[in-house]
């Protein structure tokens, strides 16, 4: 086993396999839709509070970017049609989280973008509001997938 720090080939190609098994849905279209997606601002905020959360309900949405239903709920739906993000109801909140097959593609997109002051306020509110009991998560008892 080398000691360089680098893995050895069977975890590498354990690894590969892992990510091309995700992958096998993945498709110039799909790609083409994320990148799409990824061109507005707005989205990008929505995409990364969801991503780094887990889930969100469009009212918590709106709460923390400080954006109208109007402007949070068409974004959603790009987002949805454009097959990046599914949603799940309980009672009367809709729940977003992103699919399955896009989840490896947007992690490494927003790797690059971690350092926006932007994305890193937006996660503060949320994580201010949801120690203070103010979202739709905490009325449902929903742990975030990042825990404030």
């Amino acid at each position: 086993m080398p000691n360089d720090g680098s893995l050895p080939p069977p975890v590498v190609f354990t690894i590969f396999a892992l990510v091309v098994m995700r992958l096998k849905h993945f498709n110039i279209d799909l790609g083409a839709q994320i990148f799409l997606a990824c061109s507005d601002s707005s989205r990008l905020r929505i995409l990364n509070l969801i991503l780094t959360n887990g889930e969100m309900c469009i009212t918590d949405l709106e709460h923390i970017l400080e954006f109208t239903q109007t402007k949070t709920s068409r974004h959603l739906l790009y987002l949805k049609n454009s097959g990046i993000l599914t949603s799940r109801k309980i009672n009367q909140w809709v729940f977003y989280q992103l699919k399955e097959e896009v989840l490896d593609i947007t992690r490494q997109i927003f790797q690059f973008l971690s350092r926006d002051p932007i994305l890193q306020k937006d996660q503060q509110v949320f994580q201010t509001l949801y120690s203070n009991r103010e979202l739709s998560l905490n009325k449902l008892q929903i742990k975030p997938t990042s825990t404030p």
